[in-house]
């Protein structure tokens, strides 16, 4: 298997003595036009594309299966070079002020195969950890996306299979290529990473250069309720987790979101609500309500709709800075991460 060429930024790129131009009409094939066949590159002298293709892979995945329409919600199965298999979730929106609309695309991108985590009501770590993601398969995921959409991508959350933090040697050099004009050009304001809570991998995070936004995986208002979903919470308990958050806040300036999945009968009482405002108050950050999302093999459950609006009620009473409850989208072809690998995988078993 040759090296894949997306594994280090365009200016890192180390092909011998091309000319700066020729250099360029590559990067122009990559980035600008999606291309991931040397022989579509129809400007490029044919031994220079025989050269790449004897030493370099460009492709980092291939599509394996895709589910939903392109106007609504679509999740995607990515088949790795080795065979693993990731997903990618496309999220459209249609938002608008002073009577103008505009439609965005969201993209929820993996970083992991599999996840070592163990968030009890993800079904990203089911299978444990296989490995971490290369920068190019990260990068990977957005090109071909793009590809699919046959149109940019607006925002990207780092929020699909994997935690994000445990994979920074990758992920940086990724995030570098997404925000170079060199590269995709996608503005640091529209790229969020989200953490289960790994405290000092949150401090790590602070000293990179891009003002990218932040978001924590809390799930839980107290040690006691987190530790049931989320074992992390043993080695940085909640306090710890929110010191480092107010460390980051204090180095970047920037308010960050809390993530809060509601689980019936897990985290969904109201006295959860009343810490989840506390919290949010204490690092003047914003909360997103997300009702839980099925997944297959496990019992947890979403609230009932009165049940939902009751804690919904219940935070915003409490003054945080800003809550929105999010109905996820997605729910109808099981967009919560991690599903479509486990399916394709158990088919494979059996096949």
């Amino acid at each position: 298997m040759n090296p894949l060429l997306l594994d280090k930024p365009f200016e890192k790129w180390q092909l011998g003595n091309v000319p700066t131009y020729r250099m360029e009409q590559l990067r122009h094939w990559i980035f600008e036009q999606g291309c991931f066949e040397w022989e579509e590159m129809t400007n490029l002298p044919k031994s220079f594309k025989q050269e790449l293709s004897t030493h370099w892979d460009l492709c980092p995945m291939e599509i394996l299966r895709s589910q939903g329409s392109t106007d609504t919600t679509r999740k995607f199965l990515w088949k790795l070079r080795d065979g693993q298999l990731i997903e990618s979730v496309l999220i459209p929106a249609t938002t608008g002020t002073k009577g103008i609309r505009s439609s965005r695309l969201t993209l929820c991108v993996s970083t992991q195969v599999g996840c070592a985590i163990g968030c009890k009501f993800c079904a990203s770590g089911l299978d444990g950890l296989k490995r971490n993601l290369t920068t190019g398969e990260i990068v990977g995921q957005v090109l071909l996306a793009r590809n699919q959409a046959n149109r940019r991508i607006d925002n990207l959350v780092f929020m699909g299979m994997g935690e994000p933090l445990a994979n920074l040697p990758a992920l940086l050099p990724a995030l570098d290529q997404i925000l170079s004009e060199k590269g995709l050009g996608i503005g640091a304001r529209h790229l969020t990473l989200s953490t289960s809570g790994l405290a000092p991998k949150i401090l790590e995070l602070a000293k990179y250069p891009a003002q990218i936004r932040l978001a924590i995986s809390l799930h839980g208002g107290d040690d006691q309720t987190r530790q049931k979903i989320m074992p992390i919470n043993e080695r940085y308990p909640l306090n710890t987790l929110l010191e480092s958050c107010e460390r980051f806040i204090a180095e970047r300036k920037k308010m960050i979101t809390l993530e809060y999945i509601l689980i019936e009968g897990v985290n969904d009482d109201l006295k959860q609500a009343e810490l989840l405002a506390s919290h949010a108050r204490r690092l003047n950050a914003k909360i997103n309500l997300i009702p839980y999302n099925r997944v297959d093999g496990l019992s947890w459950k979403r609230p009932s709709l009165e049940q939902i609006r009751a804690f919904h009620q219940k935070v915003e009473q409490g003054n945080p800075p800003r809550v929105t409850l999010r109905m996820e989208k997605g729910h109808d072809i099981d967009a919560a991460c991690g599903q479509l690998r486990l399916r394709e995988n158990k088919t494979q078993k059996t096949s």
